[in-house]
């Protein structure tokens, strides 16, 4: 039995953030019915035997699904229900951006069963949302959460970004306490990263934009686990805090290399022994899927070293670790022989248990380099 989950990737946005890598669109939300129809033909012409998984998660990510009416995620949500067991769901999220989440939006979600809503914080600084062409203010985000618990959410995630350029310490503290005081079940972290091909990669290649230099990202990386800890959020991975028991399962799923389904443009799936990628393109998606055609556009089968690989990768990340139950007898020898050569360059950034090996809170800061070293 193998538990899994669902992801479906909703592209539209109403404005495309500088920063952002995920694939996503503005000005096209005339298409959102015709993208709808063709998710469900795409979840109905899926050919990925699932027979002996258990889905217990979905997560409708994008862009910004929750500019989509209730409607149209329940057309998906009927088409994944036609298709697949969802009687063990137990965790189904949606994302959702301040002040393009109505409530009476976000009372429809809840009606349909989605009870883990992901609000895209960010910052809560005007001049750091301006920056970030973010369009809300730190008013429509304390609306929205607001909105969301009266629509009967009980389990709220907020996304946050530090490291900007600009950013003091002192607004980043300012702004994680006032979300602390929201009370949300879940905070996810993140240091702002660039990525090739969004305007912040253009503008820092052409230094009209100085990026926070990596001691400081290390520094503000160790206060912030600090602070969150503090506060009884609890970090399950490097990026991710939570109260016991509300931590992200479809996440988790990534990070444990759990199996899952993958629907819509630029969406990635991964069985077991194959990983595959969606077209990132709608148009194309579109076409091929009302052709009837596969709309993957990528697919690469595992080999040994490749699992072996993921399985540090993903485990460093995440609080519990690499399964050393999980490495194959070929390999172990191997990587015993890199953990002795890892703990004497990076001494203090181990904790080795029985059944498995975890990063400290200084070894997730170099966490990326120490997985390289691990790797073979």
């Amino acid at each position: 039995m193998n538990y899994a989950g669902i992801y479906i990737h909703i592209p539209f946005c109403a404005v495309k953030c500088m920063y952002c890598d995920f694939y996503s669109i503005a000005d096209r939300e005339g298409l959102i019915p015709r993208f709808t129809n063709a998710i469900a033909s795409e979840i109905e012409q899926c050919v990925v035997d699932t027979s002996d998984w258990v889905f217990d998660t979905i997560f409708i990510g994008g862009g910004t699904p929750s500019l989509l009416n209730a409607k149209y995620i329940e057309s998906i949500f009927l088409a994944l229900h036609k298709k697949y067991d969802l009687t063990h769901l137990k965790e189904f999220t949606i994302e959702a951006n301040p002040g393009e989440a109505p409530i009476e939006r976000l009372r429809d979600f809840r009606q349909l069963g989605i009870n883990r809503l992901s609000i895209g914080v960010q910052s809560l600084d005007p001049d750091l949302l301006k920056f970030l062409t973010r369009i809300h203010s730190a008013d429509q985000v304390f609306k929205t959460y607001d909105n969301a618990r009266s629509a009967g959410f009980d389990n709220v995630n907020c996304d946050l970004i530090y490291s900007i350029p600009g950013q003091s310490w002192e607004i980043w503290e300012r702004d994680l306490n006032r979300v602390l005081d929201l009370d949300a079940n879940h905070i996810s972290a993140y240091t702002l990263t660039l990525e090739k091909g969004t305007d912040l990669f253009k503008l820092v290649k052409n230094k009209k934009v100085i990026m926070p230099d990596d001691g400081q990202t290390g520094e503000w990386f160790l206060k912030t686990h600090e602070l969150l800890e503090s506060k009884g959020y609890h970090s399950y991975e490097i990026s991710n805090f939570s109260k016991i028991g509300f931590e992200c399962d479809h996440n988790l799923h990534y990070w444990r290399i759990h199996p899952y389904l993958a629907f819509g443009p630029a969406a990635h799936g991964f069985d077991g022994h194959k990983r595959w990628n969606n077209s990132r393109s709608l148009d194309h998606y579109l076409q091929q899927v009302e052709s009837g055609i596969s709309p993957v556009s990528m697919t690469e089968n595992l080999t040994e070293k490749d699992a072996f690989n993921e399985l540090i990768g993903f485990g460093l990340r995440i609080k519990e670790g690499i399964d050393l139950t999980r490495i194959p007898d070929i390999f172990l020898n191997k990587f015993n022989q890199n953990l002795e050569l890892c703990m004497k360059k990076w001494d203090g950034c181990f904790i080795v248990k029985e059944s498995s090996v975890s990063l400290t809170p200084t070894g997730m800061v170099y966490g990326d380099m120490i997985g390289v070293d691990m790797m073979v």
